[in-house]
Order: C-alpha cells, then structure tokens, then sequence
C-alpha cells in the first residue's frame, strides 16, 4: 500500500484523482500531513468520513516514534533515537542558534561509506530512508519541542548522494509552500564526495548549500580516511565542486574535522590554503570527536586556532564549528550505537 506522506503533491493530486475523488481535496490532504503533520487519516477534521474510509483503504502513513531522547544542561541541544515500523533506528538532533531553530536528520540507517573518523559507519549499512522518514524526524522533533525548525542539515547518519532520489523528493516535499515551506537556502546537504551526484544535483535547479567533508589537504591523506576518496580523485571532486558552485551562485562548505597528529600541522592549512584559493568556498573547522574504534583525538583549541588563523592570512573564510550538546554522546551516530547495544 502507498505511503501518502511520501507523495509529492503532484503525486498526490493524480491518485487522489485515479481513486475518484475530487482533485481539489488533494489541497487539504496535503495540509494536513505536510503543514499540521497529522499520522492518521481520523486526524482530518475537514474531510468527510466517506473520503478517510477510502484514503484509508488506498494508503498509509509512515510510523516512526522517539525512543531516546537526550537533553544537554549545558545548551538546549536535544539528541532523539526515532525508530521506524521496521525496527530501525536512525539519530536526529534538535540545535538551537540566534538565527534559528536547526534539525540535524539522518538519511540512512547506517552507512557504506566507512569513514574511519564517523561513528555512523561502524554498524554497516542497513538502508535507504524514504522521503517520509526523514520528514518524519523534523516533525517528531517539532512535536516534541513545540518549535518550528527554519533550517534543515542533512548530516547524520548515512551518505544523503547515495540515496539520491529519495532526498531529492524529501528536499522538494520540505520546501513545498503548502507544507513547511523550508527555504532550500536554509538546507545544507552534507557528502564525503559522490562526484558524479554532485553534477547531477547541480542540474536541478534547487539552491542548497552543499558541504563537502574534505577533512584533509592531499589526496594521500585523504585517502587514509575516507576510502571512496580512492574511487573519486581529490582533483575530480573539486572540479565537481566548482560546476556546483558556477551553476547555483552558492558557497559552498568545506568540513574539516581536525585530528591530532595528521591533518593539523601548518603544512596542512598551507596546503589546504593552496587548494581552496579563488574558490567560492568557506572552510568549517571541527574538533574530532572521540571515536573509541577509530583511536583518533582531537587537535586542541590552540592547535585550531593557529590552523584557522593561517586560512585566514591566505585569504580563505574559515570557521570553527561551535559544539552544541558535547555533553550527551557528541559524536554523531553514537547514540544510536549505543542504544542497539541496550
């Protein structure tokens, strides 16, 4: 049976119309899962019970619940382990900024990737999520909080250009005015380097920020820590990059978590300086969280902040990332490991 939340409203509108029923409902359906974020068709105060008899009989929602939730008592971070009808578990959080509210979703249950540095990888890859079940993080959040989500960063678990499609409907159902209405400008997708989705989603003509987890100044080292650097080629990606950059008018992000010992050094910010110049770009410094498999440790403040100051004198914006919520399970996909290990 179809999942309706997973329909975009031109979807929508043509089954509502192949199940009889008049096309202009298709209006009110839609506001009632995208805007009020309903989970039942009894929920539809405004459709006649014929019209939820047969909605029910051609489609169903999508069933996720919060089965952890971790509050920080030193910000107003909150950490949610949301899992789905099929017993997954995927790690969303809830961050709180002067310019807005932010939800940080994931797009996979687990991922291929196996960056050494990411706790997300370390159980495998189980799925893809649908476009419903990452919407369904931001509305859980939002019922939860009691506060409206402005900005959208697709960095949890999982790589979102390996699962292309069904982030590309969730980006254009997030965005829909007649359901949240999310600027894509306030939408941040995260990915250590698929190339050739880069070119792909550089066509579509949607204005997302795109962050690209470079982490490293050489192909060599790079390779040490992400291994489908070895498929797609430092100097492949960047070209990726700059068709990304000419096509949207955008910035773009360079993440860089900063590991003691190997990628910290002035060499590497040199380096990384001469890579990045003249682009349209803004690298975003990140202390490493403590990974046990991974045995890597963070550069220390001091370190960073030499690191970013040589950026800066080369001309390339930098910045170091502000950490929300260090104290409740920091690295991203920790909670999750932890709560399969219950």
């Amino acid at each position: 049976m179809k999942k309706i939340d997973d329909l975009s409203f031109e979807e929508l509108e043509r089954t509502i119309v192949e199940i009889g029923e008049p096309k202009f409902k298709t209006k009110q359906i839609f506001d009632w899962i995208h805007s009020k974020t309903v989970d039942d068709f009894d929920g539809m105060l405004n459709i006649s019970k014929k019209t939820r008899e047969v909605l029910k009989s051609n489609f169903e929602f999508t069933k996720a619940s919060i089965e952890l939730r971790l509050e920080s008592k030193l910000d107003e971070t909150k950490k949610y382990v949301i899992m789905f009808e099929d017993g997954n578990v995927v790690e969303s959080v809830f961050l709180k900024y002067k310019f807005g509210n932010t939800a940080c979703i994931s797009s996979q249950v687990g991922c291929k990737m196996g960056c050494l540095f990411c706790a997300s990888t370390k159980n495998g890859y189980q799925r893809n999520l649908t476009s419903a079940e990452m919407l369904k993080q931001i509305y859980l959040i939002q019922k939860d909080t009691k506060e409206k989500i402005s900005n959208v960063v697709i960095m949890g678990s999982g790589e979102p250009l390996d699962n292309y499609d069904n982030v590309l409907n969730f980006l254009r159902l997030i965005n829909d005015e007649k359901g949240q209405n999310i600027s894509m400008r306030k939408i941040t997708l995260s990915t250590c380097g698929v190339v050739p989705q880069i070119y792909k989603l550089a066509e579509e003509g949607i204005p997302i920020t795109l962050a690209i987890s470079l982490h490293a100044p050489t192909q060599e080292k790079r390779e040490e820590i992400i291994p489908i650097s070895k498929k797609y080629k430092l100097h492949e990606l960047l070209e990726a990059c700059d068709y990304y950059a000419e096509m949207t008018g955008r910035r773009l992000t360079f993440e860089y978590i900063m590991i003691k010992g190997f990628n910290d050094s002035h060499e590497d910010a040199q380096l990384l300086s001469e890579l990045l110049k003249n682009k349209l770009a803004n690298v975003n410094l990140i202390p490493c969280n403590y990974v046990k498999e991974a045995n890597t440790k963070p550069s220390n403040n001091f370190e960073i902040e030499k690191f970013k100051k040589v950026l800066v004198d080369n001309g390339i914006n930098a910045t170091v990332r502000r950490e929300l919520g260090s104290d409740i399970n920091a690295a991203c996909g920790q909670l999750r490991n932890n709560f399969l290990k219950m």
